[in-house]
């Protein structure tokens, strides 16, 4: 995970948090302005985020993992967000996601040492009747098997 040294994070938080009044009411906003910016909540910001608010580290990250739509790691180059939707999931989209997972050497929310890929699940794409489907970056892989992962990850290379 990328670090930060503590004045190039508060030259960009400064202004973020500038933004937003100082009540523990700002919480979710100031977190989903600090991923906007980040692409993800690093920690140094959440220490900040809890400076600002005088409140615990452990009430920003307790909110944080609350709700799905924080992420903790940088998205990959590629990002790869796999569905296991009803549809996907009835259609093999977990053995998709399994052969994903042996194929880049990482877990869901994780990213590759090289920065290149991060792997995620979602509910839904909404687009059932081509499943089971990935998102790769911004395209939609239809019908996926465990044996087309390598042909998806060969075109990124």
């Amino acid at each position: 995970m990328m670090g930060f040294d503590g004045r190039e994070l508060a030259g960009v938080m400064r202004p973020l948090l500038a933004g937003h009044r100082k009540e523990r009411v700002s919480l979710v906003p100031i977190l989903q302005d600090v991923q906007a910016k980040f692409g993800y909540l690093p920690r140094e910001a959440m220490l900040e985020i809890a400076f600002y608010l005088g409140v615990p580290a452990s009430a920003v990250y307790g909110v944080a993992t609350f709700y799905n739509q924080f992420r903790f790691t940088p998205l990959g180059r590629h990002p790869i967000k796999v569905c296991l939707g009803t549809a996907c999931h009835m259609r093999g989209g977990q053995l998709v996601l399994g052969a994903l997972e042996r194929e880049l050497g990482i877990k869901v929310g994780e990213i590759t040492s090289d920065g290149e890929y991060s792997l995620d699940r979602v509910a839904c794409i909404g687009c059932c009747v081509l499943a089971p489907v990935a998102v790769v970056g911004k395209e939609i892989e239809p019908r996926l098997s465990p044996f087309k992962v390598e042909e998806v990850l060969a075109k990124l290379r």
